[in-house]
């Protein structure tokens, strides 16, 4: 295992990323974060607080469970409910690592069903590639090129990105 990202650099991504956020919407009431369970979640808490210290503004954050809106086989028949009405709203997805794009595929999906907003964007604390769908983050923490076999691992309670 190799360590790519900790502490201090961590938290310097998470700062970059929220100002990335603050600066292309203008309108921050319109704006609700959607954290992508499970790893999701802590980072929009976290870009939410930032957004908070840096504007003064507190931003609603959701979770939102993709399993009833996954591909393969781990489909499962959760029902997502927001306490949050997302219509016309902007809604920023956050995960923590974007591979594939099947994950934000199917937050997509799941927003959709459950209303209209004005705009989706997605913003991943890593963007490895390997991309099976035309999906492409918004706003990106760290780029880290990988081979299929490779994984990558963030650590929110430590705060570090390993490489195993």
């Amino acid at each position: 295992m190799k360590t790519i990202i900790e502490n201090e650099q961590f938290l310097r991504t998470l700062k970059r990323m929220t100002h990335e956020i603050i600066e292309r919407n203008e309108d921050l009431s319109s704006l609700i974060l959607v954290g992508i369970e499970k790893k999701g979640t802590p980072i929009a808490k976290e870009i939410q607080s930032l957004i908070f210290l840096f504007e003064g503004i507190s931003v609603p954050v959701e979770s939102i469970d993709i399993s009833s809106h996954r591909d393969d086989e781990k489909k499962s028949d959760v029902k997502n409910i927001l306490t949050e009405n997302i219509n016309g709203k902007v809604i920023v997805l956050v995960d923590d690592v974007l591979f594939t794009g099947r994950s934000a595929r199917a937050a997509m999906d799941a927003i959709i069903d459950m209303g209209r907003p004005s705009k989706i964007e997605l913003a991943v604390f890593v963007d490895r590639g390997h991309r099976e769908l035309p999906i492409r983050a918004d706003f990106i923490g760290k780029n880290i090129p990988t081979s299929r076999e490779e994984k990558v691992l963030v650590d929110f309670e430590c705060k570090t990105v390993t490489l195993k």
